[in-house]
């Protein structure tokens, strides 16, 4: 214990300096790590048609470890519902109203006659699937397509969809797609892709 309290004095006797480096470090505050923030996308067109990008773009994000939900609203054919979704990659979550055929554009008062309620019903469910799984923070990315035509055809209220994208986690992306985007819904965009046919 000696030679150790000599070794020092002589140190400090050749080194002022080294009596200053020896002071304890001030506790500095931890490091506070920005976490992502997701973005509202919108991508649109005059048209019904197909995003292949956005749909390429869900799957290798869920290739890369993202938990990602794609949700068709107006395709239906293959009789899913939430309870059919079809899963890929393990983290891929995809599925369609369980309703027989797609949802046209327009719809006759015939059509609204036959089949509304049914419609309405599998698309309420799909929907409520949607925001359940939101609410769960269980998902990086949601795909809503063809959202703004069944808000226009009355399928879902628009100040529904308002409340999703302003009350979703902050890290989540939520992409909407297809024709009839509402204003409202637009002004809240980060990006707006829109896909034009010459």
């Amino acid at each position: 214990m000696n030679a150790r309290v000599s070794i020092n004095a002589q140190q400090r006797g050749s080194s002022p300096s080294l009596e200053t480096s020896l002071r304890p470090t001030p506790i500095r505050k931890p490091l506070q790590l920005v976490s992502a923030q997701g973005q509202v996308q919108i991508h649109t067109s005059s048209f019904r048609g197909s995003f292949s990008v956005v749909l390429s773009e869900a799957l290798r994000s869920a290739g890369l470890g993202s938990q990602v939900l794609i949700a068709q609203f107006l395709r239906g054919g293959v009789n899913q519902g939430p309870n059919g979704a079809i899963n890929l990659c393990g983290r891929l979550e995809w599925l369609r109203p369980a309703i027989e055929t797609c949802l046209p554009e327009q719809i006759s008062q015939e059509y609204l006659s036959l089949k509304r309620k049914y419609e309405e019903k599998a698309i309420s469910e799909l929907w409520e699937f949607c925001k359940a799984r939101l609410i769960e923070k269980k998902i990086d990315k949601i795909v809503l397509d063809e959202i703004g035509m069944a808000i226009k055809l009355g399928l879902i209220e628009e100040n529904e969809l308002v409340f999703m994208i302003n009350n979703r986690p902050s890290s989540t992306d939520i992409i909407l797609t297809g024709p009839s985007i509402p204003p409202k819904v637009t002004e809240m965009a980060d990006q707006i892709t829109e896909l034009r046919c010459n």
